[in-house]
């Protein structure tokens, strides 16, 4: 099988040729700078040179011959912006690596060692503290209420950071012609590669919300202002649609995967209850998968962390065909039952390796034992995407890694045969 093909196979739960593999292709599928720079270093190569493509998670964008050593399947089509050494600036990891920037990144390093970052009219949106590796939001444009009217929601929206210091290829989104250069990039992309592709959108909903109102206020709002937030949805879906029209249009022909994301769940159980979720958000999430569907082959993949395991049904009726990181940590995420109850119906990306507690803290021998019980779980009749739970975290040995890796090519397609 291609990369492109064993992908397919795997979202479409035909059982593939080996362990179908993603490390890099979303901003929550990646790997923290730190690590990649420690890992480079551990493989004698030249830890300079890490672009860390998503500025507020502090990620690397991995390079080709990493891809290739790890047997990567899947790319993120923003990976084919910012190519050239010119879109880039030195700076300096929290660990003393040194590293690049996108040039447009100004962080305003302060007396006490932390960073600001601020809007170009010199909000203060984001803060990370001396040592830190991720930035904090600070600005909540609607943390005291909602508007009168949201027509100045897509300002206000632009001001958060997940949106004010966005990873490529949305960092180019106000270019003249970008979608036209979306295309062009995405189709070079495949040209040069039979890796799947993966266009990351967005179109978050809950975590909108929360971007805006903060999260203590809009989940008050679930109960207490239910008209304020089917008003903000439906503003936001509007924006939505908008871009999910233009990005259908641009790359559905070329893209495999859309990945939209909305984290849902806490370590204990879903933020709200199914019936919150069937009223709010499962209506809206349905009509931007059918778009996807009726308008494109590609296959929609929803990032939400946590334990939503009581939430899994009503997101595959919305339509979601994979759902990442597969928080197995979490309560009532145990990956044999999730395997034997919803395995049949959604893709699982992820849940490969515990980046809590096994990871960063187990043997190389115990990491290749675990991942090796997560195949056996995973990976029979297809519908599995290795991926770790969630990003690689600085404090993880380059040890761990890459006997997280050779455990995949250790179990080949064992499982396809017992």
């Amino acid at each position: 099988m291609t990369s492109r093909a064993r992908i397919l196979a795997a979202i479409e739960h035909r059982q593939p040729d080996r362990v179908p593999v993603d490390l890099g292709a979303t901003p929550s599928s990646g790997i923290s700078a730190i690590a990649y720079g420690n890992l480079k270093r551990h493989l004698g190569l030249n830890p300079g040179g890490t672009r860390v493509y998503d500025v507020v998670q502090q990620l690397a964008q991995p390079e080709e011959h990493l891809l290739n050593r790890f047997r990567v399947d899947v790319l993120d089509i923003g990976r084919a912006f910012n190519t050239d050494d010119s879109a880039w600036q030195p700076t300096t990891l929290a660990d003393g690596q040194p590293a690049l920037y996108p040039a447009w990144f100004h962080p305003e390093r302060q007396p006490d060692g932390s960073f600001i970052a601020r809007t170009r009219d010199g909000l203060d949106i984001a803060h990370m503290p001396e040592g830190g590796t991720f930035f904090d939001q600070t600005y909540f444009p609607y943390l005291d209420g909602y508007p009168a009217d949201f027509r100045d929601l897509s300002l206000e929206m632009g001001r958060i950071l997940w949106a004010a210091l966005v990873h490529s290829p949305w960092d180019h989104a106000g270019d003249p012609g970008f979608w036209d250069t979306l295309r062009s990039k995405a189709l070079e992309l495949r040209r040069s590669s039979d890796r799947a592709l993966m266009i990351v959108i967005g179109c978050n909903l809950f975590e909108w919300g929360t971007f805006l109102r903060r999260i203590d206020n809009f989940l008050m709002d679930l109960i207490a202002e239910p008209a304020q937030v089917e008003a903000l949805l439906d503003a936001l879906m509007e924006r939505h649609l908008a871009t999910l029209a233009l990005a259908c249009r641009a790359v559905g022909d070329v893209a495999d995967i859309i990945r939209f994301g909305d984290d849902l769940g806490t370590n204990g159980g879903p933020f709200m209850s199914p019936a919150l979720y069937r009223t709010f958000f499962k209506p809206r999430h349905r009509i931007l998968c059918d778009y996807v569907h009726r308008h494109t082959a590609m296959k929609t993949f929803l990032h939400s962390c946590g334990s939503i395991r009581a939430l899994l049904p009503d997101l595959i009726e919305a339509g979601f065909d994979v759902i990442n990181p597969v928080q197995t940590s979490c309560r009532g995420m145990e990956p044999e039952e999730l395997k034997a109850d919803f395995g049949r119906d959604i893709c699982f990306w992820g849940g490969g390796c515990d980046t809590k507690s096994v990871l960063p803290k187990a043997t190389p021998d115990e990491v290749k034992d675990h991942v090796r019980r997560r195949l056996e779980i995973f990976l029979p009749g297809g519908g599995f995407v290795f991926n770790t739970i969630h990003n690689i975290l600085p404090e993880v040995p380059p040890q761990n890694i890459i006997a997280m890796f050779d455990a995949l090519d250790e179990f080949g397609s064992g499982a396809a045969t017992s």
